[in-house]
């Protein structure tokens, strides 16, 4: 017969910074970009006629960006925070 495991307050798993979303800010920011220009390409590609300029050459362009650039870029962009120290600011004088 198997042994009932009971679980206290010591097994809950506390929140730490790792369990936060990678993603910050500017990676959203460049995200509602990419989905703007897929949806101007959508909306280029739905309007004009046929054999006109927008379905066929600026739709295609507008949503390979978005799909293949911006979105990736969203996603990969990693904002580096350097910290400078108050010694490294200053430059000595001679």
């Amino acid at each position: 017969m198997a042994k009932a495991v009971r679980r206290g307050d010591s097994s809950r798993r506390r929140a730490t910074k790792d369990d936060r979303l990678p993603l910050g800010k500017a990676n959203f920011m460049i995200i509602g970009v990419g989905l703007a220009v897929i949806l101007i390409g959508y909306l280029a590609l739905a309007n004009g006629p046929i054999e006109g300029f927008l379905p066929l050459v600026l739709a295609p362009i507008l949503l390979v960006l978005g799909y293949c650039v911006i979105i990736p870029l969203g996603i990969l962009f990693k904002k580096s925070y350097i910290k400078k120290d108050a010694s490294s600011q200053t430059q000595p004088t001679a």
